[in-house]
């Protein structure tokens, strides 16, 4: 329910605060018809401190203030606010929400160029916004130098990666933390500042964007930082992702993840290739070169080599199907598929997630092409059936219904190993190592289309169109063993994605 007033007010006090407000909403700011009756309340709520006089009341309509519940008009009206900012996507990030701002004009400036001058234990900022002096320190295990500061939001920056280089930024803005932040610090101190780094003339933070945009959210023009000088991006990219995942209480969303270390582990690829040292290249030298340069372990560079190959396909710019893989661990209406389920799938069973021996400069090497059939197969998929997801139909709709089962995580993991199986057989790829990476290699245009045949014959497979409540949607909550000797026995087998009768 709404909040209400500690005191009614009087006809009089109503009429000065249309006065003041106009015959609007505070909520969002539109007319309120002259046919509709008037709500007043709190703008910063009477249960948190706000008094009951007329420059803490303004006028809302009906609908919004029962919309509002128990929320004050302040925290409610930047609640709409922020989903509008969200829903402009789905990868936003704090340079997203500043160049928000800035074009609603609710902050002159973000980003501006500075020059920095150190003198012996000291650096001085210089902007067309300061000039400031502050006291530099050298970090004991690397000697970087860095420096605290109250920074004018005019300076700040995000490390987003733009212009084709990579930025530090591990995460994406959620909007649940950053609403929850700004409510926290109406009446909680900061406890940790925000990081960020010097690079080109400008501060860009990477750590804290959270906590930066809950400020700027309360109106603050303000925020407090830690800022490292010159550090080495490499060393400090993977502390920064570490400290992020590994090291955090919240853990990265899987998808971020891929993205990160897939961004990094390709980034030194391409560095690595393009080395002339008369060296064959291949990716098991490679990684064996990471894990002499880096300390790391076997599992962890395997983490990096499969983030690396999953973002080369999630991230091609042909991949129609990566359209409804959500950027969380949840799957939601509008993107119903998880990265986690696509790894146990789809992933799975057609990447070979292997780093092959073969020299990267010879025809032998086929990942890129790997990449390329995976996208097809993908697309191939959302052609043929998810083009038609559609997140706003009712559980009747038999399309929808379909599916739905369709990209159940149990019955994806499940379809996905026989269709593997049914396009080796269709493509006669028999020998068990070349089994293993069925889509490492070229086809042929008549080979393309024999897998488009097997893939249609899954769609078609008539148990996916049963009415609702049958057996298929108690099965699905079984394990993945009991899931696909269901559907085997129902008639989804190798035989019949090759062709046979159910």
């Amino acid at each position: 329910m709404a909040i209400t007033l500690k005191r009614q007010l009087t006809d009089a006090e109503k009429k000065v605060v249309v006065q003041q407000h106009g015959r609007t909403c505070f909520a969002t700011g539109h007319s309120i018809p002259e046919e509709e009756s008037i709500h007043f309340d709190h703008i910063n709520a009477f249960a948190s401190g706000g008094p009951s006089e007329i420059n803490n009341i303004a006028p809302m309509c009906p609908q919004h203030n029962l919309d509002k519940g128990t929320l004050s008009l302040f925290d409610f009206r930047t609640k709409l606010r922020l989903q509008e900012f969200f829903n402009m996507g789905d990868k936003l990030t704090l340079g997203d929400l500043l160049r928000y701002l800035h074009s609603n004009g609710e902050i002159r400036n973000y980003g501006l160029p500075i020059a920095v001058q150190e003198h012996n234990s000291s650096v001085r900022i210089e902007s067309s916004k300061i000039s400031r002096d502050f006291e530099l320190y050298d970090c004991p295990i690397t000697g970087w130098k860095y420096f605290y500061a109250i920074l004018p939001v005019d300076l700040i920056d995000s490390d987003d990666d733009k212009d084709q280089k990579d930025g530090l930024q591990p995460r994406y803005l959620i909007f649940d933390k950053v609403f929850n932040l700004f409510r926290h610090f109406q009446r909680n101190p900061i406890l940790q500042s925000s990081l960020g780094r010097i690079d080109e003339s400008k501060i860009k933070l990477f750590d804290g964007q959270h906590k930066a945009a809950a400020i700027l959210w309360n109106g603050h023009s303000e925020i407090e930082c830690k800022i490292y000088i010159q550090p080495e991006i490499r060393l400090l990219n993977q502390t920064n992702i570490s400290a992020h995942d590994k090291f955090a209480q919240t853990r990265f969303f899987s998808s971020i993840m891929v993205q990160k270390l897939g961004t990094q582990f390709g980034k030194e690829f391409e560095e690595y290739k393009n080395t002339e040292d008369g060296q064959t290249k291949s990716e098991a030298g490679f990684v064996g070169y990471l894990l002499l340069r880096d300390s790391l372990t076997k599992s962890e560079v395997s983490t990096r080599f499969n983030s690396f190959l999953f973002n080369a396909v999630l991230e091609n710019p042909d991949n129609l199907f990566a359209n409804l893989v959500s950027v969380g661990n949840r799957a939601t209406d509008e993107k119903p598929i998880t990265l986690n389920t696509l790894k146990r799938s789809l992933f799975s069973s057609f990447l070979y997630r292997i780093p092959v021996d073969e020299d990267m400069a010879t025809d032998a090497y086929k990942r890129d092409v790997e990449v390329e059939n995976m996208v097809n197969l993908l697309n191939i998929l959302y052609n043929l059936a998810l083009s038609q997801w559609n997140p706003k139909a009712s559980s009747n709709d038999e399309g929808q219904r379909k599916l739905v089962r369709l990209v159940r995580s149990s019955f994806m993991k499940a379809w996905s190993e026989l269709l593997k199986d049914a396009m080796c057989a269709k493509l006669d790829i028999i020998d068990q190592d070349e089994r293993a990476k069925p889509l490492y290699r070229s086809f042929s245009e008549s080979e393309h289309n024999r897998i488009k045949t097997v893939v249609e014959r899954l769609i078609g497979w008539k148990i996916w169109s049963s009415p609702g409540g049958s057996e298929i949607d108690q099965i699905q909550r079984d394990n993945d063993k009991v899931v696909k000797q269901w559907v085997k026995n129902n008639g989804l087998t190798t035989g019949f994605l090759m062709g046979a009768s159910e």
